[in-house]
């Protein structure tokens, strides 16, 4: 009588090729699938501004103009409170040198932040 002997090595080639045909499905697939598209929402009127904002520019030394003319920070609020109580639509735009320390820019934010002047925006110059 013959002994058998157990076979020791696992037969892989079924493996490989299901895992070929596998590979080969999901190439076919993934160019069809269209990963996140967003829909954004439309809006019905334009967003541009409608009314030109209030310029205030704050120079190198730290010195306030309110559209071209020099003014003080008091004086400045002032002002300002009454455009807006004119029109409160009206938004507010600081124009900095770029040379002024950053601490004169934030100082006249927070001085209309603490006045409830809440549209205030930085005009930049965009670069070509």
């Amino acid at each position: 009588m013959k002994k058998r002997r157990l076979m020791n090595n696992i037969n892989v080639v079924p493996y490989i090729d299901v895992m070929l045909v596998l590979l080969v499905i999901f190439m076919v697939t993934a160019p069809m699938t269209n990963p996140g598209v967003v829909e954004l929402p439309r809006v019905g009127q334009d967003l541009k501004q409608q009314n030109t904002p209030i310029t205030v520019s704050v120079k190198k030394d730290g010195s306030l103009e309110m559209e071209g003319k020099k003014i003080k920070a008091d004086a400045l609020l002032i002002k300002l409170n009454q455009k807006l109580e004119k029109n409160p639509e009206l938004s507010v735009v600081i124009a900095a040198d770029k040379k002024t320390q950053y601490e004169n820019v934030v100082t006249v934010m927070d001085l209309l932040k603490q006045n409830q002047i809440h549209k205030v925006g930085l005009l930049l110059k965009p670069e070509k």
